[in-house]
């Protein structure tokens, strides 16, 4: 039987999402690795599903400055990602890719702009990637688009776009770990209602 909200899902399909976390969370940091030369490894993330104030709080400060990666999924699974990327992150990506000291999300360049939205255009896809692996189902992305805004603007993103399918956010947090350094990994997930059950039929959480 299928589901017709995301607080519906259970604790298998939480799971499911879970390993998806992990193993895309896995191949991010491999590809990370590779990118900014260094040593990178990525915790075991949490999976929730909350409304927009929890979600808030547990990511941070409202009025806290981030930068955003948003993409669009469509094929067999339709809905929205958004990678947020905090100030350390993004300190230590241009660090190792552009040589400089620090960055200031409010002051981003070009290349900046162009550097972060590749990252976190590669987190995204490694996501995407080990949903479709484990669940063979076909996921194409639109191209990636950069923001930088506070947190509470940024997450009114999904919810204007997916609020229709449920008053909750769906987020896969984790810790990239950089050089021995913990940095916040905040993935939210947002297929539609419908995706989510064939994802759940796909992996044998649902009956077909």
């Amino acid at each position: 039987m299928g589901i017709s909200r995301y607080e519906e899902m259970g604790e298998i399909g939480m799971d499911m999402l879970k390993e998806i976390g992990s193993i895309g969370g896995g191949n991010a940091a491999t590809a990370l690795s590779s990118m900014l030369n260094a040593k990178v490894n990525m915790s075991l993330p949490e999976v929730k599903a909350l409304g927009f104030n929890a979600a808030l709080n547990l990511l941070g400060d409202p009025e806290e400055v981030v930068a955003a990666i948003f993409v669009e999924m469509s094929g067999e699974v339709e809905g929205v990602i958004l990678f947020i990327l905090k100030n350390d992150f993004a300190d230590k990506i241009v660090q190792n890719m552009l040589g400089k000291a620090s960055v200031d999300l409010l002051q981003l360049d070009e290349l900046d702009t162009s550097v972060l939205t590749e990252i976190g255009n590669i987190v995204i896809s490694s996501y995407i990637t080990a949903m479709s692996s484990l669940s063979n189902v076909e996921v194409e992305l639109s191209v990636p688009q950069f923001t930088v805004n506070m947190l509470g603007g940024i997450l009114s993103v999904p919810i204007a776009v997916m609020g229709q399918h449920s008053d909750r956010i769906m987020m896969i947090k984790g810790k990239f770990k950089i050089d021995g350094i913990a940095m916040d990994s905040d993935m939210l997930l947002l297929p539609d209602v419908k995706s989510l059950n064939v994802l759940m039929k796909k992996l044998g959480v649902i009956d077909g």
